[in-house]
């Protein structure tokens, strides 16, 4: 069974007063229809449910009423109380037998309460009449508003907690209830914790690959030039040569490392702030890129580090393996969500479970961010993430 659009929440403008009221009636009727279907099945298919082979038959068509009366609980709280549900939600046919039971008799209870309201209004007015025509004395009518106030309190708190049991129990029912919540939360955590490990180990892996394979092996060959300077003193000219060879590649092991330097943290995103990074990124890369800024005021440092990881590492993409000659990078504030967005012309196909785009897409979810790819055959790729910044 599934739960009508919307989400878990009710809506912002509550309905007024005597909409809720007349929820309240409706569910007082509901109750008796209710309680009717329940005898009337138990009698009727009590004897089928008690045998095994007839027993799965019977509580089919027993859980059909019960559905149906689950419905029109569900359009009466949606239509009078403004209740929205979350949709796909799946409930199962004990959750739903539970549900329509306690709402049941919770509701006969509430016409209990609805009925002796009803007559106590109707003494106060036999009362009130009585104390007009002068036949009864003062002191039993002061004893008797006494009373009848007391039970007024008692009754009107008595509506207020059955209503409050009724929007429970339909909460717990048509969409998760706070213990299912918080189960959710602490699986979601604990995956994107895991996931934020394994990104953490594979960024450390990389770093030492490009280490490794890069920056070492050029202070080798530096190392061998510098030797092969030394040993060549009787002939100048040679010795120059080398000399500027390992000047050149001193320069090279430099900007390999600013480079590796930039891709574990840039350090203008501290003292520039995301822009200036963001221009960096389209400095380095081969390719143009033109970069859309819209963003008024600051951002949380997380937020701006984590956009920065998610364009770097999607236009490095682009220039590498996507034969794009073209990226544009956007990136826009909207009611304190971050929106992100790099699109490249290049030749699309990009892998979503990819190394680089699964540790940006574990990133991006530490913060209760998004990351989205789409990149079909023959392009363009866009790779857009939308991080909260409350």
């Amino acid at each position: 069974m599934q739960g009508d659009a919307g989400e878990d929440h009710t809506t912002t403008r509550p309905p007024s007063w005597p909409r809720r009221s007349a929820g309240v009636l409706l569910g007082c009727a509901t109750a008796l229809i209710g309680l009717l279907y329940f005898v009337l099945a138990g009698t009727v298919l009590g004897p089928f449910l008690l045998w095994p082979r007839t027993r799965p038959g019977a509580l089919g068509l027993l859980m059909t009423g019960i559905r149906r009366l689950t419905v029109l609980e569900r359009a009466r709280r949606s239509a009078f109380f403004g209740d929205r549900f979350p949709e796909q939600y799946e409930v199962s046919d004990r959750k739903i037998l539970r549900y329509l039971a306690v709402r049941t008799v919770a509701g006969l209870v509430c016409s209990v309460v609805v009925a002796l309201l009803a007559f106590g209004a109707v003494l106060a007015v036999v009362l009130l009449w009585a104390l007009l025509r002068g036949g009864l004395p003062w002191h039993n009518v002061l004893g008797q508003v006494v009373l009848g106030g007391v039970l007024l309190f008692l009754d009107l708190q008595g509506l207020h907690a059955l209503a409050e049991l009724d929007a429970r129990i339909a909460r717990e029912c048509f969409g998760p209830s706070e213990r299912e919540l918080l189960r959710r939360r602490v699986l979601e955590l604990a995956a994107s914790r895991a996931a934020v490990v394994q990104a953490v180990d594979a960024e450390r892996r990389r770093i030492e690959r490009d280490l490794h394979d890069g920056i070492q092996q050029r202070v080798v060959a530096l190392a061998m030039l510098l030797g092969r300077t030394r040993r060549a003193h009787g002939d100048p000219e040679r010795a120059e040569a080398l000399l500027r060879q390992a000047h050149q590649e001193s320069q090279d092991v430099l900007a390999e490392l600013r480079e590796v330097a930039w891709r574990i943290y840039p350090s203008a995103l501290d003292s520039l702030g995301l822009e200036e990074a963001l221009s960096g990124v389209s400095e380095r890369c081969g390719i143009p890129v033109r970069t859309e800024f819209d963003v008024v005021g600051e951002l949380p440092q997380p937020v701006e580090t984590a956009a920065y990881f998610v364009v770097s590492e999607a236009v490095t993409n682009a220039a590498k393996h996507s034969r794009a000659t073209a990226v544009v990078v956007r990136v826009a504030l909207r009611d304190r969500v971050l929106a992100v967005q790099v699109r490249d012309n290049g030749r699309g196909g990009a892998d979503p479970s990819g190394s680089g785009l699964s540790g940006l897409r574990s990133r991006v979810a530490a913060l209760d961010g998004v990351l989205h790819v789409d990149s079909p055959e023959g392009g363009p790729t866009i790779v857009t993430a939308e991080l909260p910044c409350a």
